[in-house]
This record gives structure tokens, sequence and C-alpha cells, in this order.
């Protein structure tokens, strides 16, 4: 236990902030900090709590306006993360503490005046909330109830100028609450996530307050992009209790300072509320686009009212103009198209810190990452996150698909029986769902980056829920398709079927799984329709990031003790507890570590060629009878250190999964078909066509050449096809074998090089004893043989570099052998990796006397780690 913040003990009772919360009518201001303090010691008495001076000296002080009991005490130092997620000390972790309410407090000022109008805002506290201010209460905790409930409260009566809000949260339980939980993605954080973690606002106004801008485009792609209808719509709400006219005036600014505008007067009842809808039509407007498809042009709508020529409130937000669409074709599969255009998903199933701490620079790094390896999408399983979330995947053109959870309170229906315990719904489970579409309704829909609103994950919603959350999205104006659930076990008659699939795998399958495709209806993940989670279950950690939360006992399990049930893999009652199905594959078909550092180098090979196939065999498969319209990789990211379902690690360290990942899903590709032998041009641009030339090399172990063919090929935007068929020349392999394919333009530009390793005989799929999380091997490919490679001279080099590109890697294999899975790390001079990294490629293989240069950004770095499963360990200074 950490000592408290000394700040209170310096001030005594909390002191209110010196200056105004506010100071114009339209303002909003995050209460900016809390002390917090469990109703153990504090008491329950809300009023008294509230009141201005009490001391809250013995409180924890929390630099921080939103943030979960775990989250808060994280930020005020009395826990440490390193601490908590090293080893199992989180299992030792005493959460009896947050079996009780606790209680969160500020005080504030306010500069009051005359008929102004003050509005107390929440966004959703877990589970629920008793909400006091200056002793009088504004709601109990039936009211503000559900992690995603917001709700907006006039205090104009209550407040004064120095003021005292207190916030009594209760603990959440997911069988019972509409909350956030994670399911076996990692153990239950101690608190189960109870607390204000998003933002509690103060909002001032004048005679009418506004709600949220809501923003819808119409624009008909990909026939005319000339002109866009634009509509801004509000809600106006005169506060009085007598008739108001009110000046209304819409806004719409482009990035480029263009901006259109519109007034209109408008008469308000007595507490009437009343829409305010201003349309317009934009000419030659700007077309947002997903990244690999163009540019992220920005808008800013904007609603004023005024009374008696005096701003009233204010409301505005940032929209794209973009056109997203969806169908379910004829094999049952849904199909998305942005702009027109149909649009194949590949991304990864993104998860919310186990605190549900925000950081806006991380998810920045990760949406950058997901990116770079050529995602275009990530799906929020049930965790909508903060507005900052969205603005980022607007600037940096990421789609997201948002949606409810599964496996608890979300999905406690009658005909889901995968629930241990199934508290059906009540009248005011509807009510808090009806509340929390609304508030994620109102906070999505202006996004340009929102793909989908999943209403169900594992299970469909019922009718009466279906309606409530259609009528909540259709209210907002959002046009946006609704997808009844992420699996195929049902749906509701309003949605009708939702085109996804979820039948895994989740726990590791052969590169080949994902081609043998046919006859689909026996062949759940492969390559085919849109799997909205699925993976081989691999994303294993380097040694770096490793060394943060294993012990050194850990580190010994992980080679020694194959079986084991790990703490950081799932829950020990999920069936991913521990690395048996992964492991059994990598002893037989790698063979048999020998250190800690050999089982590391093979999994990252296992992850490579994992995630690769996958990610190659999705995209190869776009335009097959039955297409691969989709893939959400599970995961994309972890909640907390694991040790495996990630694309890149908790500490942002991409490795084999996510370079394998990298390599499968480039703009312009060349894939090879385990299952077919065949070799496919694949083309996720929407601009890029023209003649291409691939080039396919196989040589052996020793560096002989066994084959070598070219050819040209004309590739087509959006597009994938099978080029070249490969399964004679590969017939009388007789061991392992490397298999190099190269795709180039016209002016002889590489746009993606491609090194496969291929045994004599593939893994062999036991598909009739599939599972839902996996499907047996029962004869497993043979790579023994790439232990006992000849050893092979790589030269590495370094070229300085002023441009964003960073610096750039030579290596070059200068023996008669191939250099096999080279692995690059940058290392600052204490020999830390180097985070955030960025590397234009790694875990390469190299040909005989094949030089390659490859591009780095990181700062700090002093030298290069340097390893590969036949290259020598060695460091290299910058």
């Amino acid at each position: 236990m950490r000592g408290h913040n000394l700040w209170g003990l310096f001030f005594g009772a909390e002191v209110a902030l010196a200056t105004s919360l506010l100071s114009k009518p339209g303002d909003s201001a995050v209460i900016p900090s809390w002390d917090i303090q469990s109703s153990a010691k504090t008491g329950t008495n809300l009023q008294a709590l509230s009141g201005v001076g009490v001391d809250t000296s013995s409180w924890h002080h929390i630099n921080s306006s939103r943030c979960t009991l775990m989250g808060c005490l994280l930020q005020a130092g009395v826990y440490r993360e390193d601490d908590l997620f090293y080893s199992d000390n989180l299992r030792k972790f005493d959460a009896s503490q947050f079996r009780v309410p606790w209680v969160y407090r500020k005080e504030f000022n306010l500069d009051l005046k005359p008929g102004k109008h003050y509005l107390l805002q929440t966004h959703g506290i877990t589970s629920k909330g008793d909400i006091f201010l200056n002793g009088k209460q504004v709601a109990n905790n039936s009211v503000q109830a559900g992690a995603y409930a917001g709700h907006e409260y006039d205090v104009s009566k209550i407040v004064e100028k120095n003021n005292a809000l207190a916030v009594q949260v209760h603990p959440t339980n997911y069988d019972y609450d509409l909350a956030l939980g994670f399911v076996d993605w990692n153990p239950y954080p101690p608190d189960n996530g109870t607390g204000v973690w998003r933002d509690i606002e103060v909002k001032q106004t004048g005679p009418v307050a506004l709600a949220p801008l809501r923003v819808v485009t119409k624009i008909n792609l990909p026939k005319d992009a000339s002109t866009a209808q634009v509509t801004l719509t509000s809600t106006a709400r005169n506060l009085e209790s007598h008739e108001v006219t009110v000046e209304l005036k819409g806004k719409v600014t482009s990035g480029c300072g263009q901006s259109y505008t519109w007034n209109q007067t408008v008469t308000l009842g007595a507490l009437e509320s009343k829409d305010l809808v201003l349309s317009t039509a934009l000419k030659d407007p700007k077309i947002w686009w997903p990244k690999q498809w163009g540019k992220q042009p920005l808008y800013t709508g904007q609603i004023s009212v005024s009374v008696n020529d005096e701003i009233s409130d204010v409301v505005d937000d940032t929209f794209g103009i973009r056109q997203v669409t969806s169908k379910v074709n004829s094999h049952n599969d849904i199909i998305f198209s942005v702009n027109g255009l149909p649009f194949q998903v590949i991304g990864g199933g993104y998860s919310a810190d186990m605190f549900l701490r925000w950081d806006s620079e991380k998810f920045t790094r990760q949406a950058q990452l997901t990116l770079d390896l050529g995602g275009n999408t990530i799906r929020l399983e049930g965790k909508n996150e903060h507005p900052e979330l969205y603005k980022i995947a607007d600037k940096l053109g990421l789609m997201v698909i948002a949606g409810w959870e599964c496996c608890d309170k979300w999905e406690a229906w009658s005909y889901n029986d995968n629930l241990v315990v199934n508290a059906q719904w009540t009248e005011k489970d509807y009510v808090i769902a009806n509340a929390s579409m609304k508030h994620e309704a109102l906070m999505q829909q202006n996004h340009p980056s929102m793909l989908a609103y999943v209403v169900g994950s594992d299970f469909w919603p019922n009718d009466r829920a279906t309606d409530i959350y259609v009528s909540a999205i259709k209210k907002t104006g959002w046009d946006i398709p609704i997808v009844a659930s992420a699996a195929k076990k049902g749906y509701p008659k309003l949605l009708g079927p939702s085109g996804m699939k979820m039948d895994g795998p989740y726990d590791w399958v052969p590169p080949n799984y994902w081609y043998d495709a046919e006859p689909s209806e026996d062949r759940l993940g492969a390559a085919f329709g849109f799997g909205s989670e699925l993976g081989a279950g691999v994303g294993t950690p380097e040694i770096g990031s490793l060394k943060k939360f294993l012990s050194k006992e850990d580190l010994e399990d992980l080679w020694k003790k194959p079986n084991k049930g790990l703490y950081h893999m799932s829950t020990n009652v999920s069936s991913f507890y521990d690395r048996k199905i992964y492991n059994t594959a990598l002893w037989a078909r790698y063979g048999a570590p020998v250190s800690l550092e050999d089982y590391l180098l093979k999994a990252q090979i296992m992850d490579y060629e994992a995630t690769r196939s996958q990610f190659e065999g999705v995209s190869a498969f776009w335009n097959k009878e039955r297409p691969a319209t989709g893939l959400i990789y599970w995961m994309l990211n972890n909640a907390w250190p694991s040790l495996h379902w990630n694309l890149f690690d908790y500490y942002l360290r991409p490795a084999g999964s996510y370079f394998g990942a990298k390599v499968g899903s480039r703009l312009e590709h060349v894939a090879y078909d385990y299952f077919k032998k065949a070799v496919y041009l694949i083309n996720h641009s929407i601009d890029q066509k023209g003649p291409r030339t691939i080039s396919v090399d196989v040589i052996d172990k020793n560096g002989k050449s066994l084959y070598s063919t070219t050819k040209t090929a004309e590739t087509e935007p959006n597009t994938s096809r099978n080029v070249l068929d490969l399964a004679t020349s590969l017939k009388s392999i007789t061991d392992v074998v490397f298999l190099r394919i190269t795709l180039t333009d016209g002016k002889n530009t590489t746009l993606s090089r491609n090194v496969y390793w291929l045994a004599k005989e593939l893994d062999v799929m036991n598909w009739e004893n599939s599972d839902w999380f996996f499907t047996p091997v029962t004869k497993y490919a043979n790579y023994t043989a790439l232990s006992k490679l000849q050893a092979a001279k790589v030269s590495v080099s370094t070229q300085a570099s002023k441009s964003k590109e960073g610096n750039t890697v030579i290596l070059e294999n200068t023996s008669s052998v191939p250099a096999f899975f080279i692995s690059l790390n940058l290392v600052d001079k204490d020999g830390k990796d180097v985070l955030p990294i960025s590397w234009s490629d790694n875990y390469v293989t190299l040909w005989p006397h094949e030089k390659l240069e490859l591009k780095v950004q990181g700062a700090g770095a002093a030298a290069i780690q340097v390893n590969g499963k036949n290259v020598g360990a060695a460091k290299v200074s910058i």
C-alpha cells in the first residue's frame, strides 16, 4: 500500500477552485479532479458529505476527471501498475474494499448570474450512483444506473457561488449490472470497473438549452460527388415557464475555412422541447475516406441559439462526408461498402484498458500501428470508449465497429444457455438500455469513422430490446448499418440475419486452415464470410516485455512446463488458461526448445506464420465465389500484459504476430495458398492498376535453387485473383524449402516481398472434431530441419535519415545459405527496448547474398539487437 497523496495535508479541507468553472452561456466544463474515499470510512450521509467545507484531508486526491476506483487509486499512487501486473500479484489483491460504496467528491465555484441555468451532465457511472449537490439530492441510483447511461439534470435551483458535489458509486456485478466486463480476456479488475469512469460536466445556458449536435450527410456515391446534403439538428429545451422566441443560427465550416451559415426564428412554449433542423447543400464537398483509400477532410458543424440578442447555448462537433452501407449476400454473409465501393474489413478486436483508464497518446499509437500493418477497422466488443477514440479514428482514417458485449447481463436472454448466472432483464434494465443506447448514439453518430453498430455479440437481443436500440439510433438520425449480433445463432425480426460468423478459432490452428475453405458449412473460421472475432490465439511478447511482468520462475515455466496454467493467459476457468494446444504444435513442428531464447524464437516463427496466413487467406479470397468479406482478428491489443491474443503487446512492442499480419495485409501483395499451392495477386487499393511482375524462387535449406519463374499480370483495384499454380513445381519437396515471392510494378519498384518456409507435407486437420475454439491437428508438418540449418553470416549497417521515414537499416547475407527469420530490435543505452517503434518490416529471411533495406523510427536508440534461427545473436551500435 502506498502513502496518501500529500495535497490534502497541506490544505486540510478541500479548497474550491479559485476561478469560476464557467464564464458564459454555452460553456461546459468537466469536473477536473476528485477526492475519493470508501463509505466504510466516510459513512453514507451524502447530504452532509455534499456540503461545502467538508474535511477531506484523509481522502485520496485524484488529479483526473474520470477513473474507476482502481484507476483512481493507481493515479494517486496508492498502488503501482508494475507491482499489480507482476507475476500473479493481482491474484493476491484484497478486493473486499470495493464491496461497499465509495464516494467521489469535488468543490467548485460558479459566477452566478440572473437568468442563467446550470445543468449537471453525466456520461455513465458504474454500476450506479447517488448524486448530491450542496446537500440536496440530484439523482438516486435507480435513475443514474448503467455504465453508458448519460443523463442531464437541471441544478439551477441548487447551485451556489461555492458548490460541493458528491457522487456515491455502488459496487458492480457483471451478472446483474449493465457494465463493462472482460469475460476471459484477463482477470477481472478487483473493482469490476466501479466508479465515475466517464466525465461529469457542468453546463451554463440561458433560457434555452441545446442537446448534443447531430449531423446527417447524404451523398450519392460513387455516382455523384458534386453535392452533399448536410443537416444539422439539435433538440432545444425551453427551461423557462413562459414562451420564448429564439434566434437560431447554423454554421458549417470546412477545414480550409470556407463557411456556410443559416438563420431562423423559432418560438418555444413554456418548458417545451423541439427539434431544430437546419439543412443545406454543399457544392463539391470534400469526401472522407478510410486511410488506405484517401484523405480524411473534416468539417465543423455548429448550432447556436440566442434570446433577446444574447447567446443562450451553443453546440458544435466535427463531422465528415462519407457513406457507409451493408448488405447480406446470397451466402448469408455481410458485406460493407464505403462511399459506394465494396469494403473488405481487415482489422482487430480492440480492448479498453483493464482499469478503463484512457490515454489519448497510447490509443493514437495503437491506431497508427493498426493502420501501419494494413488494418482498416477496429471492433469495440462492448467497450464503447470515450469521445476521444472516435475523434482520433476520424483524423487517422480508421473505421470503427462498436456494440454491446457478450457473456454477462447485456445478453441475459431466455435463449442464452451459456451464462452461469442468467439474471434476465427486468423493467429497469430496459430503461437503462434505452438511456445507454441514446447516449452512445449521440456520442458516436457524427463520426465518419463509424462503420456499424452491433447490438448483440454472441447472442442477439430480444425483440423488445432490439426495438429500443433501433429506435434510439434512428431518433438521432444516425444512418449506420445496425447488425443484430456478431454470430449467426439467431436474429430479431426487425433486423434480420447479421451475416457475421463467430465460429472460432481462438486457439492455434495451422496456416493451411484458412485456405481449406470448402465445403464452407464444415469449415468454421476459414477464409469465407465475415469473421467477427477469430484468430490462431497467438501474440507472444518478446523478452524485453516479458521481463516487465513475469518472474524468473514464470519465464522458466513458459518452456519447461508447456501444459501449465499461466496467470497471464486467461482466467483459470477458461479454455485458454494454458498454452497446451499451442505448445503441442510448437514441440511437434519445430522441435522441443532447449532454452527460453529458443522457445521464444520458435514462438515468434509460429506467431508470424499463423497471422500471415490468416490475413493473406482473407485478402486472397476477397473475390471468391463465396468471398471473405471481413476479418476481425482476436485480438488487436490486450487490456493488461498478456501472453496471447494480440498483434502488438501491452507495451506496444510489435513482434511476430504483428509482422506476419503486416505482410499479409499489404496494399498490393502476392500470397501463397498453402492448400492449393497457388499464388494470389492482391490489390486492396481503389486506384492502383496496371502490369505487375511476380517473381517466384524456391531454394532448399542449403541455398540450392530448386525453381524460379516470373509472370506478368494485370492488377485491378480492390480485387484479388489466382495468377499462378505452383503445385507441380513444389510436388517433389522432400524436406523444408524456402519460397520467395516478390511483386514489382512497371518501374521495377518492389511492392511486396514475401518468404515462406514449406515442409514436405501440410498439417492435417480433423475438421469433423472441431470445437468452438479450435480444430484439432492429427498430423503436424515437420519443420525440425530448421533447427539444423548451416550458420549464416549477416552484416548490419545503418544510414541516418532526416526524413519522416526514419533511419535505414541495411542487412546483407554474405553467406551461400539462407539467413532464416532475422529479428531486429532497437534498444537504448541501457539495453531496454526503444518504444514506441516502427519498422517497415521485421523477422525477415534473406536469400544467399541478398541485401535488404528496412526503415525504422524510434527515439533514443543506441544499438540494434540482431537475432535469427541460424544467425548468431549480435548487437550493432548506431
